[in-house]
């Protein structure tokens, strides 16, 4: 019998695009499913998966999802609810133990690890006969955004053009919406319906093409109009510890709401680690001053170059006001704990971040430059050192390159600029020469076993070193937070994290909050927002209020579209030719007719679907 060619079938086609299908609809999954619908719906396909081989595979499998679909409809086993979960953990786990294949034994880990987890839900479902899944979630991009941002509204708002009202509606939530129109990790973006049809919507672009057209953004010079005040002052103070966005944004709100606050930052100016850990070519330095000049408009004082612990205690702020929210950055640099890191030549990448965000440009010309780390910092000081001249740029990282942290589009653009990229190589000793760094010693990694949560380990391969001559090593491996000042006025702490409950409240510590960096480690600008967001509204009711945060603004109208499918819209980089001193933005925003299309994409979930059945949008906070 002849050999072939081997080639794709029509059937085998047919499945990869249902795989496809499948895997677009799992990545932007609605955040609060329901746990047991979910693990009953894996099994079941992964019992379409099976060979047959095995019984614990064929037959198991779908026992245990007929045993699922049976507490969905709120039956149990001889009328024991205990009972049917018993039996439940008993099937999965002996399927586990006796599969032939990874078909069988990880769907059954799966069940049984749903089941451990998410044991009420199970239980709730058999005694009462109902879910306890949240009906009143948001819609999946809203759910997606740390602070809540109304994106369907301000989406239409832009589609509509109406550009003003659209950053409005965003400042309701983030009085940032002209910086994350740059530097946002749009995790909303992950929740896009719009990626079952064909790819999520661009959301930050869209954004970004707002704030450029407003006439209270940041490109030009139109009189600003100012967000509704309360009318009626409180008479209350707040002092609120650090200006980066988390105290910013505490502050806007808490003055909105008619109380006074005053900012104290330790630095020379407002913005804490978007000025003093994005570089301008990110974030460009006049588009962050207008921004924080036109929330301090509203009324905010502020208080530069003092330092809470020096300069003033906690104790004295917290007799001269009302209520104090800490929300101090992680400014202090993670050391690498290797031999010779002491040496001339060895710098923190928070350091010189901090130096360039006060204007203080060193001189790295004809330099070779090692950067260890994988994050977006690493990139950012990576990309930095090429502005400032340096001739040679190594990214040194212990982990896969799929492993960083930082986003793919700021690995892409340290790359396109000439950046080398070192992956599995782990430091082991700086080298020095008459007290300076004159190479790196670099141990190569291999991939290991797989840790708890899913991401590969590391360990030594058994290759010799690696040395890499250079004359600096830019440090860029994590932050932390310096809270020793806080914990000795009575702040408990744990590992540098100030401990702070869920609602920012401190225990034993009347009237004193705490969020953002000092109490959640080094997390992105919209995280640090939601925790400001956070701190003002439970600020404010500690102080004996209610008021509320609205807008009206009138969303436009929702159509039903046509379902063609349309490729999404993304934003570019500008590689220049000559980096030595240029800070210019690389990112190049969406044109009109781009930004408009891009807007026509969202199939306004806040109106149809989940929008219909739970109301669309929060209006207030």
């Amino acid at each position: 019998m002849p050999l072939k060619v081997y080639e794709k079938t029509a059937g085998q086609s047919h499945i990869e695009d249902v795989y496809r299908e499948l895997g677009q609809r799992l990545s932007v999954s609605t955040m609060t499913p329901c746990p047991v619908e979910f693990a009953g719906a894996f099994v079941k396909l992964t019992a379409a998966q099976s060979c047959g081989k095995c019984v614990p595979c064929r037959i198991g499998l779908l026992k245990l999802g007929n045993l699922i679909d049976d507490v969905l409809d709120g039956t149990s086993v001889n009328g024991s609810a205990e009972e049917t979960i018993k039996l439940i953990e008993e099937l999965a786990e002996h399927i586990y133990l006796t599969a032939d294949c990874a078909i069988g034994y990880e769907a059954a880990a799966v069940t049984y690890t749903s089941v451990k987890g998410f044991s009420e839900d199970f239980y709730h479902h058999l005694e009462h006969h109902d879910c306890t899944a949240d009906t009143l979630a948001p819609v999946p991009c809203v759910a997606g955004c740390p602070a809540g941002v109304d994106i369907p509204g301000y989406l239409a708002l832009t589609a509509a053009g109406r550009f003003d009202d659209a950053i409005m509606l965003v400042r309701k939530d983030n009085p940032f919406a002209a910086v994350c129109s740059l530097i946002c990790e749009h995790p909303c973006e992950v929740h896009c319906r719009r990626g079952m049809v064909d790819d999520p919507i661009n959301i930050r672009g869209i954004k970004r093409f707002a704030a450029d057209h407003a006439l209270n953004g940041t490109s030009n010079d139109y009189p600003l109009r100012l967000f509704p005040l309360e009318s009626t002052p409180s008479g209350k103070t707040v002092a609120v510890v650090g200006g980066g966005p988390a105290g910013v944004s505490a502050a806007f709100y808490l003055t909105l709401m008619g109380h006074e606050v005053t900012i104290y930052e330790q630095g020379n100016q407002l913005g804490g680690m978007l000025r003093y850990g994005i570089p301008a070519y990110r974030l460009p330095r006049k588009a962050l001053d207008a921004e924080i000049a036109y929330l301090i408009a509203h009324g905010i004082n502020v208080k530069l170059n003092t330092s809470v612990g020096t300069d003033v205690s906690l104790d004295e702020l917290r007799a001269a006001y009302n209520a104090v929210y800490i929300s101090i950055g992680a400014h202090a640099a993670s050391k690498l704990r290797i031999p010779g890191e002491d040496a001339l030549g060895v710098l923190s990448a928070v350091e010189l971040l901090r130096k360039i965000g006060d204007d203080e440009l060193p001189d790295f010309s004809g330099k070779s430059v090692v950067v260890v780390g994988g994050g977006n910092v690493a990139m950012d000081v990576a990309r930095t050192s090429l502005r400032l001249g340096a001739r040679k740029v190594t990214i040194a990282y212990r982990r896969r390159r799929e492993d960083m942290t930082a986003l793919r589009i700021e690995i892409e653009g340290a790359i396109a600029e000439g950046c080398e990229l070192l992956d599995l190589h782990a430091p082991k000793r700086v080298r020095a020469q008459d007290g300076s760094v004159c190479a790196l010693d670099l141990q190569p990694q291999m991939i290991s076993t797989i840790d708890k949560n899913g991401r590969a380990l590391m360990k030594d391969a058994q290759v010799d070193e690696v040395s890499i001559a250079c004359d600096l090593v830019l440090v860029a491996i994590g932050q932390r937070v310096e809270s020793q000042m806080f914990e000795q006025a009575g702040a408990e702490t744990n590992r540098d994290l100030i401990a702070a409950a869920h609602d920012a409240t401190l225990k034993n510590m009347e009237g004193v909050f705490a969020g953002g960096d000092c109490v959640s480690g080094p997390a992105t600008a919209i995280i640090a927002i939601a925790a400001g967001k956070v701190a003002a509204h439970n600020i404010d009711e500690y102080l004996g209020f209610d008021h509320r945060i609205a807008l009206d603004v009138r969303i436009p109208t929702a159509f039903f579209k046509s379902r063609i499918r349309c490729a999404r819209s993304n934003m570019k980089e500008t590689i220049s030719t000559s980096l030595h001193g240029c800070f210019d933005l690389v990112e190049d925003g969406l044109h009109a007719e781009e930004a408009s299309q891009e807007a026509s994409r969202c199939l306004r979930c806040d109106h149809f679907g989940l929008g219909a059945l739970r109301g669309g949008r929060l209006t207030s906070w």
